[in-house]
Formats: C-alpha cells, sequence, structure tokens
C-alpha cells in the first residue's frame, strides 16, 4: 500500500509519503509533484515510509536534486537518508509531541529482549 499527499501548510509545501515507496508508486508520486510547477521549498515527509526500492530512491535523488527537503522521523527513513546522501531534517511529530505532552524534539529508542526461564 502507498500514499502520496501534498500538503500546502504555512511552512510551505509538504509531500507526505506512506506505506512502500516502490516502482509506479514512486513514478506517481513523481507526477504528483511535477503536475504543475514543482513548488519551491518543497519538504518531503518519509516518517510514514516503510520500505523504498531503487526506484524510489531515484525519485528521492532527483527530488534532492530540484531541492527538496527531507523530514525522516523513524529509524529506516533516517538510515535511508544516510545512504543516499540527503541529509535529512529530523523532528518528532506533532502527534508523538501531544501525545507525550512537550515540546522538546527528540527520540528515544528502547531495546529490550526476552528474559529466559531458569
Amino acid at each position: 500500500m502507498f500514499r502520496a499527499e501534498i500538503r500546502w501548510l504555512a511552512s510551505g509545501p509538504t509531500l507526505k509519503l506512506e506505506g512502500k515507496l516502490v516502482a509506479d508508486w514512486a513514478e506517481q508520486a513523481r507526477c504528483l509533484v511535477t503536475t504543475d510547477v514543482l513548488p519551491k521549498g518543497l519538504v518531503v515527509d518519509l516518517t510514514e515510509v516503510s520500505y523504498i526500492d531503487s526506484v524510489g530512491e531515484q525519485l528521492l535523488k532527483w527530488l534532492a536534486s530540484v531541492g527538496a527537503l527531507f523530514v525522516a522521523g523513524n529509524v529506516y527513513a533516517i538510515a535511508v537518508c544516510d545512504r543516499l546522501g540527503l541529509s535529512p531534517m529530523q523532528r518528532i511529530s506533532e502527534r508523538r509531541k501531544r501525545r507525550h505532552g512537550n515540546n522538546e524534539e527528540g527520540y528515544s529508542i528502547r531495546h529490550s529482549r526476552p528474559v529466559e526461564a531458569v
């Protein structure tokens, strides 16, 4: 499943991507952005992306080459941006801020492993 939507926020246009950015879906996302004149100051939000194939990676590289900035709010998206040299802007989501009741930016990663019975 994949979803792409351009949101016109006060801070500028944001291309919100969700799901798997693969093959034909990546091409559809490119068409969405280039239907009109490519918006200046485009931010590409990868926070809800779960997988990106080589075609999706090419789209992200192209978006970077035309000046897009990236938001990567999960480990996978951050790793993809790092591997592709995209330098993501990192921020905690508004939903997460409201849920935790603070305005601090940052992430917490908790590791756990099962306890073995003795």
